[in-house]
């Protein structure tokens, strides 16, 4: 089977051009990695191309060794994906000690994978080990009222989770665990991998200030359901502050432990609720 004719393939290519449509991607902005079950690669395996040098990943992934990635290419612009896929993503193959990769397919143009590769590696590995291997979606977007809120809130978990748990009544349902927060830090770079990674082991959901959502899940639709949740919340958010009028009710604790109990919800974060 050839690579854009797998399930998975049009999964991401249908992810990408969901979030073009919504305005969560300018020019080249975001990213998203898929890790591929062995059953899938296997499927389009006669498609891929295993002659490519191995390139530093330039950070260590032992978890990952031997495993499969379709990743969005640097520079590559999001409205192109559903357009010209074999040229914007590509699949990679990281070495068995995981500190190399290389290309097996795509990029048939040129380039390389999202300068974020660090960052979705070292998350993946973080939460392969904490969901016994169920998570595989990782994406990262630019939606602009979860970035407007990091100008104005305390970049703080609680302070963030609190904000969108009121927002919006099927956020605790959504990512009961809450989101994590990141302060500014370059793109790219170790420090945000680093500290992504650390708190990718307590949520599924990161905001990277002045820069947008990073998240994961166990599948494209589960992925993109999340990321679009956290935003619309944002913008209810935005729009109540823009009002200019006081806030005369909102989602109270009872209320949140009332849900918590309907919906069984034994992980929602209960310390958030003080």
């Amino acid at each position: 089977m050839r690579v854009l004719e797998s399930e998975f393939a049009q999964s991401f290519i249908r992810l990408a051009d969901d979030g073009w449509q919504l305005r969560f991607h300018e020019r080249n902005g975001g990213n998203i990695s898929y890790r591929i079950p062995n059953e899938e690669i296997e499927t389009v395996r006669e498609d891929l191309d295993f002659s490519g040098e191995w390139q530093e990943i330039g950070t260590s992934v032992p978890n990952l060794g031997g495993e499969f990635f379709m990743v969005t290419g640097s520079g590559k612009y999001f409205s192109d994906i559903k357009r010209i896929p074999e040229e914007t993503c590509c699949i990679v193959e990281v070495d068995e000690k995981g500190t190399e990769y290389r290309i097996v397919w795509g990029l048939t143009k040129g380039g390389r994978p999202t300068s974020e590769l660090p960052s979705h590696l070292m998350n993946h590995e973080v939460k392969k080990l904490a969901s016994g291997g169920k998570s595989r979606v990782l994406y990262h977007c630019h939606p602009a009222n979860v970035i407007a809120m990091t100008f104005v809130l305390p970049l703080e978990d609680k302070v963030f989770t609190r904000a969108l748990w009121e927002s919006m009544t099927e956020c605790p349902v959504v990512f009961p665990a809450g989101v994590g927060v990141i302060p500014w830090m370059v793109c790219g770079g170790r420090d945000i991998a680093v500290a992504s990674a650390e708190k990718m082991k307590e949520y599924d959901v990161l905001i990277w200030a002045h820069h947008g959502i990073f998240c994961i899940g166990e599948d494209f639709e589960s992925t993109f359901g999340l990321a679009h949740t956290v935003e619309k919340s944002a913008e209810v958010y935005v729009k109540v502050r823009s009002m200019g009028m006081p806030v005369l009710q909102t989602i109270e604790k009872q209320n949140f432990l009332d849900l918590a109990k309907a919906f069984a919800l034994d992980n929602l974060k209960k310390e958030f609720l003080d």
